[in-house]
């Protein structure tokens, strides 16, 4: 059985505003990461430096297609990609349904757990990309160990 989830929540804010949040580095350091690269373009590999891990994390940008979708890969524990794919629902013109999910861990203890903790992760950055767009606070301010 393969280890994967999907987490969702809708943004009061146009698609593209939210897609654009995801994208661009500056808004992404806004809420999200301590540091990004460059934007996510496809075809591309950008650093993410997280507060809370040590070190530059490469993410393998393998398609974006505008105000749709986003699908990149990224290491793991254990030496895996995962696959991680990002999809922009508009619901109307102002509000946004966003979906993430991630599959591609190892099959045992150490890609459960890594799954487990990159679920609560991934819920953790679309309620800071919601407050950040709906009311323009960074959640993880002051939150690293």
């Amino acid at each position: 059985m393969e280890t994967k989830f999907q987490v969702q929540l809708k943004i009061q804010k146009p698609v593209a505003e939210v897609f654009d949040a995801v994208v661009q580095p500056k808004k992404l350091s806004g809420y999200f990461v301590q540091h990004a690269s460059g934007p996510l373009v496809e075809g591309t590999t950008v650093q993410w430096r997280f507060a809370e891990v040590p070190g530059d994390h490469d993410v393998i940008v393998r398609q974006v297609v505008r105000d749709e979708r986003i699908v990149f890969e990224w290491p793991a524990e254990g030496g895996a990609l995962t696959r991680v794919e990002m999809l922009f629902e508009p619901l109307d013109a102002g509000n946004t349904m966003v979906r993430i999910s991630e599959a591609g861990w190892t099959q045992d203890a150490q890609g459960f757990k890594s799954a487990y903790g990159n679920v609560g992760g991934w819920m953790h950055m679309l309620c800071c990309l919601k407050a950040f767009l709906e009311f323009g606070i960074n959640l993880r301010a002051g939150g690293a160990f």
